[in-house]
């Protein structure tokens, strides 16, 4: 059966991120009535920061089996296990200070993984996950950053997770943003439904 992998990354009960993903996953659901959704929220849940004891069971994972190691490398293989299942991935991510939350930035650490979804050779990595797996991503942002305009090179967030993503292998990647979030009332709600429609018309 098919499987779907949802990750909020706003603590905001209003978010607008959020509330797309929610509106592409009902759809999701609708289409496959007996397929697997798996949801976590990277803010709310506090998805632990990469910290020494972390890179060390990375770099070593074969090393003394202390609790804190296990616990550390449990975390990551839960996190990986859910990503390798999912047919599709779902993200929702607001941009803040032109990039991504923080704690998104904790769930990727986990799931970017030497040995379990990339591995290293001579001269590069290489993506260990299967091509195909399809990610859409829903963001919201306070401005817009067209191709062509001065405020695209300020844009860390898309090139950022285009980057990321390829790594492991996640190259079907679609963006829909919702932008002008921090303009006028009339500017964000043009904002939104351009992002809606987009959203709409997409095959999950």
């Amino acid at each position: 059966m098919p499987n779907l992998l949802h990750i909020d990354s706003s603590p905001r009960a209003a978010s607008v991120s959020s509330r797309l993903a929610a509106a592409f996953v009902a759809n999701w659901r609708r289409q496959n009535p007996a397929g697997i959704v798996v949801h976590h929220n990277t803010s709310l849940e506090r998805i632990p920061y990469l910290d020494e004891g972390t890179a060390e069971a990375f770099l070593h994972p074969s090393g003394q089996p202390t609790p804190e190691r296990l616990r550390v490398l449990a975390t990551s293989d839960r996190l990986v296990d859910e990503l390798l299942a999912a047919d599709v991935l779902v993200l929702g991510v607001p941009m803040w200070n032109l990039s991504i939350p923080a704690s998104l930035k904790a769930w990727i650490d986990l799931i970017v993984r030497e040995g379990r979804t990339f591995a290293f050779t001579e001269t590069s990595a290489v993506p260990l996950i299967s091509p195909g797996k399809k990610v859409f991503v829903f963001s919201a942002r306070g401005g817009a950053y067209p191709v062509g305009s001065p405020m695209r090179a300020l844009d860390h967030q898309e090139p950022y997770l285009r980057a990321i993503l390829d790594v492991i292998g996640l190259t079907q990647i679609q963006f829909i943003h919702a932008e002008r979030q921090s303009e006028s009332p009339k500017a964000a709600a043009e904002g939104l439904a351009l992002a809606a429609r987009a959203m709409a018309a997409l095959v999950p």
